[in-house]
């Protein structure tokens, strides 16, 4: 099996489980005034963690529910294993399972799987980007009037201000905003042309890593600015590399 082909495997497994205890009590971990864990966040991690390592047991395993396997391997999954928990918890079926392989700071590999619509996408270095196995491309639009972005407003004061603030400066010049509760979907959108920019400046590695390269290939563009004061976060302006940005930024 192929570093793709397990990374798929694994998003779809975890996918089944969520897909069989959704719109069911959830048992909820940890909660913020802005953000929840369930434990099944925590059970999905490590079904995927099981599948990668027990194939690739040399390797190493970042996630959302912390680490595993070999940490000093060059070969890191990155997997955010419920991405979008709060519209899980709520019902709502906008989240997915996100995949990623970094080798040697580079990522290779990446799958986001929306179990509830039934759609998977698939990248691997050098390859296609692909939905449910089919090539895909970013829009080709060129103006924000005729666009649709996703901006995201974070969880503390001041990301939830910038993030407001530019919602507001993109609202008054795109065609529709969108606030979707999935960074790694919006990215996965703005791969297949569905969306055409999605805009945070604080977001995890974990929700973004696939989807970089999903967008990337598909003749897209991210820019991805690191956080100084929290390790392995960063603002993100990830678009289909042809409408201008700078007006909302």
């Amino acid at each position: 099996m192929t570093d793709l082909e397990l990374a798929t495997h694994a998003a779809h497994e975890a996918g089944k489980l969520l897909r069989k205890h959704f719109g069911n009590d959830a048992v909820v971990d940890e909660a913020s005034h802005h953000d929840i864990k369930l434990a099944l966040d925590k059970e999905s991690q490590d079904l995927i963690t099981n599948i990668l390592l027990g194939a690739r047991q040399g390797d190493a395993l970042y996630g959302e529910e912390g680490i595993a396997g070999n940490q000093n391997s060059d070969r890191h999954w990155i997997v955010d294993p419920i991405d979008g928990t709060v519209n899980y918890y709520y019902g709502i079926p906008h989240f997915c399972v996100s995949v990623a392989l970094r080798v040697a700071d580079e990522i290779t590999v990446g799958v986001i799987h929306d179990p509830m619509v039934g759609e998977t996408w698939t990248v691997e270095k050098g390859g296609p980007a692909m939905l449910n196995g089919r090539p895909i491309k970013a829009s080709n639009r060129e103006t924000l009037a005729e666009s649709i972005l996703f901006v995201g407003c974070g969880k503390d004061n001041d990301t939830m201000k910038t993030g407001i603030e530019r919602f507001h400066r993109a609202s008054l010049r795109a065609r529709k905003m969108r606030m979707m509760g999935s960074a790694a979907l919006g990215m996965a959108y703005i791969a297949c042309g569905r969306l055409d920019a999605y805009i945070e400046s604080r977001i995890s590695l974990w929700d973004i890593a696939a989807g970089q390269l999903l967008v990337e290939t598909a003749g897209g563009k991210v820019e991805l600015t690191p956080n100084a004061d929290h390790s392995d976060t960063y603002g993100i302006v990830a678009s289909n590399g042809k409408i201008p940005l700078g007006e909302i930024l």
